[in-house]
């Protein structure tokens, strides 16, 4: 298995330090060409219009929305769960997300830089609670048919998911717990074969 991590801007290096600790094989995607070198991608934090313009211009949108209607299994942390949303709220009116899970995001919900945080959360699944890291994160206002939530804080949605969607408010990279990433792992491909 061949994981790629989204390169372009953002926190993508503490994701890639993370799947080699599970001895996993991990590859930085810059160029279109990349994402046919993966079994599955994952978009980290970082500034979502950013990281959303960013897919424009290094022509990054159109295969990465090909991969997504073929099933691959995508993870989404913070800024990478805005960019995987259906709908953005207190977004910028050209931010264009590319809808691969039917959900409505708020940006920046527990407010801004200096409002971070760590909390140790329940999630579903999990004999353990999982520490947290929460900078500058959106919350799910809403989930549409077929999206599990797997764990809330404040009773405002941080984790939730498809068969093959994976998406986070938090950055689980940056704590040394390996729990979420293992779970991103043995997502399936859903969908069209690859």
């Amino acid at each position: 298995m061949k994981v790629g991590v989204l390169a372009l801007q953002g926190a993508y290096v503490s994701h890639m330090e993370a799947f080699s600790s599970l001895g996993v094989e991990v590859l930085e995607v810059r160029i279109p060409e990349d994402v046919e070198k993966i079994d599955r991608l994952v978009i980290p934090g970082g500034e979502s219009t950013t990281i959303s313009m960013l897919l424009d211009w290094n022509g990054m949108r159109s295969p990465i929305q090909k991969s997504i209607s073929e099933g691959m299994p995508i993870f989404g942390t913070c800024a990478g769960m805005i960019v995987l949303a259906r709908e953005v709220l207190d977004g910028r009116e050209d931010q264009a997300p590319l809808g691969a899970i039917d959900i409505t995001v708020r940006r920046n919900a527990f407010g801004r830089q200096v409002d971070s945080f760590e909390s140790d959360i329940e999630i579903v699944g999990f004999e353990h609670p999982f520490p947290s890291v929460f900078i500058r994160a959106p919350v799910v206002e809403s989930i549409g048919e077929g999206v599990e939530v797997y764990a809330k804080v404040d009773e405002k949605i941080v984790l939730c998911g498809t068969d093959s969607i994976l998406v986070a408010s938090f950055h689980p990279e940056l704590s040394n717990d390996g729990r979420i990433h293992e779970m991103f792992l043995s997502m399936e491909p859903s969908g069209a074969q690859r």
